[in-house]
């Protein structure tokens, strides 16, 4: 057998080396990876701005449903006091008496405020108070100290 001569086979540039196959699949692992972490990123930061508009649209719609409800007393208050004038006959008794069905009504409401607030007095619940007020201080006190570091 005779050997070629030395220029013939042997590639121009040497031997070649090439990257063995599982690091190919490694990176291309890594690229999918980095793709997936992406879109993860992307649809929390879509999640976190629907979010912040969805809170700023409950709190709007919060302040509607106030105004509609006070609207909505209003009327009833009307129908209320027109059904009284229709029954006496007259609008100085239908107003006297629903001024009086609204003054009982808001003692009626005072009295169930401060049994209340005597549920806020028993001893259990101000010891409970004062945990959370103590907890409450130490916390801003940490945020204010983080916030002076910053």
């Amino acid at each position: 057998m005779e050997n070629p001569p030395p220029g013939d086979d042997a590639p121009a540039g040497g031997p070649s080396l090439s990257m063995p196959a599982w690091i190919d699949d490694l990176r291309r692992l890594g690229k999918g990876l980095k793709n997936l972490f992406a879109a993860q990123l992307k649809l929390a930061s879509a999640e976190l701005g629907l979010a912040r508009s969805g809170i700023v649209l409950m709190l709007f719609m919060g302040l509607a449903a106030i105004t509609f409800a006070v609207g909505l007393g209003f009327t009833l208050l009307a129908l209320v006091g027109w059904a009284l004038a229709q029954w006496f006959g007259s609008w100085a008794w239908a107003l006297a008496a629903l001024a009086g069905i609204q003054v009982i009504l808001l003692l009626l409401a005072i009295l169930v405020f401060r049994h209340a607030m005597r549920w806020l007095t028993l001893p259990a619940t101000r010891a409970e108070l004062a945990t959370l007020a103590k907890q409450a201080a130490a916390q801003g006190k940490a945020e204010g100290e983080l916030r002076e570091r910053d």
